[in-house]
């Protein structure tokens, strides 16, 4: 026997936590989006590095040369003079750099003119791209012939080392390209004997018998790729550490192909300045660690601002440092793992010999220019660490903690032995006029294109129309906020293509919907449950239609650099957003208003 129930179900219903959920979102997301509503302001940077000058004095220095300002903003060793006419801002550095302290940095910017409460809440405006926002562009180019060589140039000091001391005579090396050499020995037990030490010493080289007592050595293909990739990480490391300590803002370093660089430093109109930063250079050190200070002694402050005392004279320079590379030790722990040429390991075995359980310290020392073109130099111990045993050319740094602080430490120490000269290949300067032409323009397309969509879809689907033209209003509203919220999102002037290719995407998906839900109006089926059908079959098409647009929006961002990426951005996002907006806010407002209705059905 079987027993029926009527009830009744209702159509197009959302749960209320769903509209909770919904409005927190587009909530946060027009938070996010509205610092960038205000604009920026035209702003000095001033970096001190001993005690900062009062803003009184600031401010009475200013107001003496009719330089108008609209407030001084000072936090620790930073200074931000927010000026009222950004055409004044060229005169304000130059000002301020002959009133500051000479070891103090003076850079140009622009700060947000949003609100205090607003930027305290953690929202910042959208980062722009160097097309919109003036500055210079560098394209580097890393000569990685030096690193090869000096790897050839150790194995090759270990080898001559290695016949004298088994009394290996009549041994000639003769170096073969850029990174081998060939080897001729005497008899063939010797060249047996070489082929194993070299097997065991320099895994890393590839070792060919070409004639008789006749040894060719290259580095391998793998070898060369990772000394490349390990090249090109220290550099880009030293470079945005440079630029950050310069207080640039935004700035680009990113690898592009195998041996370039491109820098990207957004809002500096100098050249001149930007080459300074970037042609800073970087040295190593081994100091003896002394437990306090004494005569014969200097103090160099640790990462942290300790005081460190060391002897005046160094142990070893970072020159001679072949690799330096991070591992994990025999109990599991990081280390840091060192190879240095022959004389370095002959230096090395000489002091650690005699200073057994006393500790030494690694010094970082950066070279680079001030704003008058002075050269500075700034030291600090990077690591201290215990010698437990007689060191050669090869030893081990331990106590380095995580696995991280060993790579980054790993790279500190190959900046000082890692040469690869760095030229300039390319250089562009864009004005911040041509910046705000872009902007201007991009954003006109941007509203033309806006504006007639909403027209055509307020009057070809009327009512319905209106709902797509609230999503799509939401989802340029969330777009904008989600690359403001999303840290490394920088707005190109491809990225405003993208934003306009996105309001098509977004209306194609309530076109999508609105066409089922005529499909089922015509076969006879009430307004709501042609909505709710119509929305429930255009749901598989939307997502493969997106997803496979996702995917080429995924491809160009891998793989592409600069504007490609900042369209492919802009595209990936407002994909996302439009989904979220045509799908769900369009369903909430259309189901608010006109989707209720309820149907008898029968539940067995």
């Amino acid at each position: 026997m079987q027993l029926q129930s009527k009830r009744n179900i209702v159509l197009n219903h959302y749960p209320a936590w769903t509209y909770v959920v919904l409005m927190a979102a587009i909530f946060i997301m027009s938070l996010s989006a509205l610092p960038s509503w205000f604009g920026e302001e035209a702003a000095v940077f001033i970096k001190h590095q001993n005690e900062p000058i009062s803003p009184t004095s600031l401010l009475h220095k200013l107001n003496t040369n009719n330089i108008h300002i609209k407030r001084i903003d000072q936090k620790h060793k930073d200074t931000v003079v927010i000026l009222q006419n950004e055409g004044n801002q060229t005169k304000t550095k130059k000002l301020l750099t002959e009133f500051v302290d000479k070891e103090d940095t003076v850079t140009l910017g622009m700060v947000s003119a949003a609100p205090n409460w607003l930027l305290a809440m953690g929202f910042k405006p959208i980062k722009l791209g160097l097309d919109l926002s003036g500055g210079v562009q560098f394209l580097l180019d890393v000569n990685m012939q030096e690193v090869f060589r000096s790897h050839s140039v150790q194995a090759i000091d270990a080898i001559k080392s290695y016949a004298r001391e088994n009394r290996i005579r009549g041994l000639r090396v003769q170096p073969y390209g850029l990174d081998g050499f060939i080897i001729k020995a005497p008899t063939e037990s010797a060249t047996h004997n070489l082929r194993k030490y070299l097997r065991e010493q320099f895994p890393q080289l590839e070792v060919k018998v070409d004639h008789a007592f006749t040894l060719t050595v290259t580095l391998r293909a793998s070898e060369k790729e990772t000394l490349i990739t390990l090249t090109i990480q220290q550099n880009l490391q030293t470079m945005r550490r440079r630029i950050e300590a310069l207080g640039i803002t935004e700035a680009v370093v990113q690898r592009q192909g195998a041996y370039r660089i491109r820098i990207e430093l957004p809002g500096v109109q100098d050249p001149a300045t930007a080459k300074n930063v970037i042609g800073a250079t970087a040295s190593l050190a081994f100091y003896e660690v002394k437990p306090n200070q004494a005569p014969g002694t200097i103090l160099i402050p640790d990462q942290l601002g300790a005081p460190v005392y060391v002897n005046r004279k160094p142990i070893l320079l970072g020159e001679h440092i072949v690799d330096a590379r991070a591992g994990m030790g025999e109990m599991g722990m990081p280390e840091v793992n060192i190879s240095l040429d022959a004389s370095g390991g002959q230096i090395m075995s000489y002091f650690s010999a005699k200073h057994i359980g006393d500790q030494m310290g690694t010094a970082y020392s950066e070279y680079s220019r001030d704003a008058t073109g002075n050269v500075k130099q700034t030291n600090t111990i990077i690591s201290i660490a215990t010698i437990q045993s007689q060191l050669g050319n090869r030893f081990r740094i331990t106590g380095v903690g995580q696995f991280d602080k060993a790579q980054n430490l790993a790279l500190l120490l190959r900046a000082g032995s890692l040469t690869a000269p760095v030229t300039i290949v390319e250089e562009r300067t864009i004005g911040p006029s041509l910046g705000i032409e872009n902007i201007q323009n991009g954003f006109a397309a941007l509203i033309l294109g806006l504006g007639l969509t909403l027209l055509f879809m307020a009057v070809w689907y009327r009512k319905l129309g209106w709902v797509a033209n609230i999503a799509l209003v939401i989802n340029m509203v969330m777009l904008l906020g989600l690359i403001a919220l999303l840290p490394g999102a920088v707005l190109t002037l491809p990225g405003i293509a993208g934003l306009v290719l996105t309001i098509g995407m977004a209306v194609d998906t309530n076109v999508l919907i609105f066409e089922r839900i005529k499909e089922k109006m015509r076969e006879g089926r009430s307004f709501a449950q042609s909505i709710d059908l119509g929305f429930s079959s255009a749901f598989a098409t939307i997502l493969d239609s997106n997803i496979t647009t996702l995917i080429s929006a995924l491809t160009l961002y891998t793989i592409g650099h600069g504007p490609i990426q900042g369209f492919a951005l802009t595209l990936g996002l407002g994909l996302l957003t439009s989904m979220f907006t045509g799908i769900f806010v369009s369903r909430a407002v259309i189901n608010l208003f006109w989707g209720k209705d309820t149907r008898h059905g029968v539940r067995i």
